[in-house]
């Protein structure tokens, strides 16, 4: 069986990331595309070969048969998007974020569960090889109880590639929104605990000088149900051009009772220091095993449990969108 899938919104670059799998998956036939913004009709044709069938939302609602509706719209009406279509009995299957308001997320939920559909979203960086490998550490106890955790999700900013919209008020919806979901996911992925306690949060305008208004850095702080206390960066504040590319562009520490783990998703190798052991150890990661976000989304399709499926994405969506309320 595939599923017919269509797009609303080619305003990021990650749907065209999405485009470009499902297009090949037998799993999946694309049936439409979607893009109401003329000027971003252009840039997805000319920058990634993505063709709009239609420039009206409610006309392909209306016109199209499909059972998945794929959002890559600007921020601030991800969450609009969605309740239309959980209204109309689609799945969704978002770029992160999903939405930008917790009145949404409500809304979201409620029609999700009434409707019994499945949210998916594009969280990509459990797919790296070392998130598994440190998970696997983790999980074998050698780490020991984990009580403290820090990372860091700088990206670059990029400004005057990045869509114009970012900086256009009521469409990104804070840096924190953005960004930190991706942290908040993996702290939970990897550790089996939950968040519970969400302390702090700030923003500000650092880096991107060229925009005052927009408030490119932040930082957070929060706790899980086993008493670990967190405390990241995901601000806009590594260099242009070559930020995606260092590896400051996302690093987690891990605080065990047993030793340290300290790794970049896109490294090789997980740094153990283990207590006791003068020796540090660089654990390989297995390339072939990987917590895919689209082999997720579909086994909820399916009817199968999945723990990192619907019910997790709402909740550190609701996280990070709380964590966004305290920084504002």
């Amino acid at each position: 069986m595939s599923w017919k899938i269509a797009f609303i919104g080619l305003r990021h670059g990650h749907i065209g990331t999405l485009y470009d799998r499902l297009k090949t998956d037998p799993r999946f036939e694309i049936t439409a595309i979607c893009e109401e913004d003329a000027e971003a009709r252009k840039v997805a044709a000319e920058s990634w070969k993505i063709e709009a069938t239609h420039s009206s939302f409610a006309e392909m609602m209306e016109n199209v048969d499909f059972d998945i509706l794929a959002i890559g719209d600007y921020y601030g009406i991800r969450g609009e998007r969605a309740i239309a279509g959980l209204k109309n009995g689609k799945h969704i299957l978002s770029d992160k974020p999903l939405c930008t308001d917790l009145a949404e997320l409500a809304e979201i939920r409620k029609l999700a569960a009434e409707k019994n559909l499945v949210i998916g979203e594009m969280l990509d960086l459990r797919d790296f090889p070392c998130i598994r490998a440190a998970k696997e550490l983790i999980d074998s106890e050698a780490v020991g109880e984990i009580n403290a955790i820090n990372f860091g999700g700088q990206h670059p900013l990029n400004y005057g590639t990045r869509p114009g919209w970012y900086f256009e008020e009521g469409k990104h919806g804070g840096t924190i929104n953005d960004i930190a979901i991706h942290g908040l996911d993996i702290v939970e992925y990897l550790t089996g605990h939950r968040i519970t306690d969400l302390i702090a949060a700030r923003c500000w305008n650092a880096f991107a000088t060229e925009v005052p208004g927009f408030k490119d850095s932040a930082q957070l702080m929060f706790a899980l149900d086993n008493n670990c206390g967190c405390i990241a960066d995901v601000s806009y504040a590594a260099p242009s051009k070559i930020g995606f590319s260092t590896p400051l562009y996302w690093r987690f520490t891990l605080w065990g009772s047993k030793g340290v783990i300290e790794f970049s998703p896109k490294a090789e190798t997980v740094r153990f220091y283990e207590s006791g052991n003068e020796n540090v150890r660089d654990i390989a990661a297995e390339k072939d095993i990987h917590s895919d976000y689209l082999d997720i989304f579909v086994n909820e399709l399916e009817g199968k449990k999945e723990p990192f499926g619907t019910e997790h994405l709402l909740k550190v969506t609701e996280d990070a969108l709380m964590l966004q309320k305290l920084a504002d």
